[in-house]
């Protein structure tokens, strides 16, 4: 369980930076920085996504979950706002399309990597 866990964060890390690779409004400093950051990310996805799921609920059950791509996208604002410059996101449009990308690939990571 616990490696599996650090493998998330190791791969969520390798995005980071090959996504800050591919767009000026993403940036992030190092590898270093890249690991922390997805550490980050992941202590609030522990924390704070739960809340903003249960508060945001009716709105996610209208949209029939689409909105979790916003609550991904607050959790990324969150993380650059704790990392400081070190892991800069422009925008907060940047953020939702970052949350986009982060969701397809964890999505073909987990049928395919982590798949039992």
């Amino acid at each position: 369980m616990i490696m599996r866990w650090l493998l998330g964060i190791l791969i969520n890390a390798a995005l980071f930076i090959a996504l800050s690779g591919y767009f000026h409004g993403f940036y992030v400093e190092n590898i270093g920085a890249a690991v922390m950051s997805s550490l980050v990310l992941s202590i609030l996805n522990i924390l704070v996504r739960p809340i903003l799921i249960l508060l945001t609920l009716p709105i996610t059950i209208l949209t029939l979950g689409i909105f979790l791509l916003v609550i991904n996208a607050i959790t990324l604002v969150l993380t650059d706002e704790l990392m400081g410059a070190s892991f800069e996101i422009d925008s907060f449009g940047m953020a939702f399309f970052v949350a986009i990308i982060m969701a397809v690939v964890n999505l073909i990571l987990q049928e395919t990597v982590f798949r039992k």
